[in-house]
């Protein structure tokens, strides 16, 4: 027999570990689920907002005859769309972020979130939608 005899675990210390593993793995997805609604989310209004400034984009000979009283008026809603959308994930994003630090996870784990990973890709293609919209210029 050694020297240091390491005493057998209770089943019920065994059984607490699991549930306590299996808890913060519920909440961890709790939190992905969460974060791709608004992914979801943030996609429609970016979609649809783009989709406002296209579609009015094209009646130009509407504008012409002045049957349209507030020609940039599809613009800024679908600017606004498109910045409230952006915005929003963003703040998601953020909040998912704080959160995942606060239940005290590794930074390992931030990395491999692939819906975090989508989040900051359609962050980033809002910022561009946003900014071809503004600007008028780009690829759209």
């Amino acid at each position: 027999m050694s020297i240091i005899e390491t005493a057998p675990k209770d089943s019920g210390a065994v059984l607490v570990e699991a549930r306590t593993d299996l808890a913060l793995q519920r909440t961890l997805f709790a939190a992905e689920r969460t974060l791709m609604a608004w992914i979801r989310t943030a996609i429609s209004m970016i979609g649809f907002g783009f989709s406002i400034y296209k579609f009015f984009q094209y009646l130009p000979e509407e504008i012409a005859t002045g049957n349209i009283q507030r020609p940039r008026a599809p613009r800024n809603l679908g600017l606004t769309l498109v910045a409230l959308g952006t915005l929003a994930l963003a703040a998601a994003a953020l909040q998912y972020w704080d959160f995942l630090k606060a239940i005290g996870t590794s930074r390992v784990q931030h990395v491999r979130s692939i819906s975090f990973v989508v989040a900051i890709a359609v962050i980033l293609i809002g910022c561009l939608t946003f900014y071809g919209v503004l600007l008028r210029h780009g690829p759209f």
